[in-house]
């Protein structure tokens, strides 16, 4: 589940809390590691949960229209194509999801206003109308419309992000990664396969000759970069001219800090690659100068290693 991209970051704002919080010790940073990667995998199991929930409001609405006095027409004789949709039906009956999702302890009843102001506003949009207006009913078709409202409605929710933030410290930041996979999953439903619970690691999902560990490849680089920071940020500073030394203490020193680790330790991944993933974090972490800072720097600090012959890549083109 879990692609390099989102581990390094995890590694990332494990180190970034380590060092801010004064606390050198390894074994406890590992264990936060471990604990920040699960969690990506728990926040994608509480998400494929929110579907049952948000269909009970649409059914429990229609039932108190029903129940009105003088209900219209439309009211005694409803659309039940969403209250009644296959997606949440399936997720329901399926023991191993249940399993799972209740094995964490996660529910969705403390968020009763939530669930009311995000089903109000699928109901007003136009692709639920379309969807409500088809005439026809499938698995596939619920699917289609869950995609949607994930992508819609989750996305840039900052009332979703609290209550996030509020249950898992690990979660910040995390819902685009973890919506990407509901999504995935919604699309791998519809086709008719069973649902399982992802491999944490994306792979041990491509398993086959040739491909290496992710687990081992994030536990590797948190290590290297703990062990090597002291000597990592020294040669940054050293580097800087008087008024980028203001830029010291921010995130931006730590991720150059991890790309010399990573340059250093790894000897099959390109020197390219490795620069250019610590500048696409940087963006989401730093300041708006950030980006040039690190890739300038970044890259210089990564050819003096080369040059001293402490970079060592197997196999041409890597440096």
């Amino acid at each position: 589940m879990l692609n390099r991209r989102i581990l390094r970051i995890k590694a990332f704002k494990v180190l970034y809390s380590s060092i801010l919080s004064g606390n050198k010790s390894l074994s406890e940073a590992e264990v936060q590691l471990d604990q920040a990667c699960e969690a990506t995998r728990d926040l994608y199991v509480y998400m494929l949960g929110i579907v049952s929930p948000l269909t009970k409001i649409a059914r429990d609405r229609i039932e108190s229209a029903k129940s009105k006095f003088n209900p219209t027409e439309e009211e005694r004789n409803p659309n039940m194509k969403f209250a009644d949709n296959a997606l949440a039906r399936l997720l329901d009956e399926d023991s191993d999801f249940r399993k799972v999702f209740n094995k964490k302890k996660f529910s969705w009843a403390q968020y009763d206003l939530l669930l009311k102001k995000i089903m109000t506003s699928v109901s007003s949009k136009d692709y639920y109308a379309e969807y409500m207006a088809s005439g026809t009913s499938s698995l596939e078709e619920d699917c289609k419309l869950f995609t949607r409202i994930f992508e819609e409605e989750f996305v840039d929710s900052e009332e979703l992000e609290q209550i996030l933030e509020e249950k898992s410290m690990y979660w910040n930041n995390d819902l685009p990664y973890a919506l990407t996979w509901c999504c995935k999953t919604f699309k791998s439903l519809a086709k008719g396969e069973g649902w399982s619970l992802l491999p944490l690691y994306q792979s041990e999902i491509l398993k086959g000759e040739g491909v290496e560990s992710d687990k081992y490849f994030v536990r590797k680089l948190l290590q290297a970069s703990f062990a090597g920071y002291e000597t990592y940020s020294a040669m940054v500073a050293d580097a800087v001219s008087g008024w980028e030394k203001e830029r010291l203490f921010s995130t931006d020193v730590i991720l150059i800090a991890m790309g010399l680790a990573e340059t250093v330790t790894f000897p099959t991944i390109p020197v390219k690659v490795t620069i250019n993933e610590y500048v696409e974090i940087s963006k989401y972490f730093g300041t708006p100068k950030s980006r040039s800072f690190v890739n300038g720097l970044l890259d210089r600090l990564v050819q003096n290693l080369v040059n001293e012959g402490k970079v060592n890549k197997e196999g041409k083109g890597l440096l």
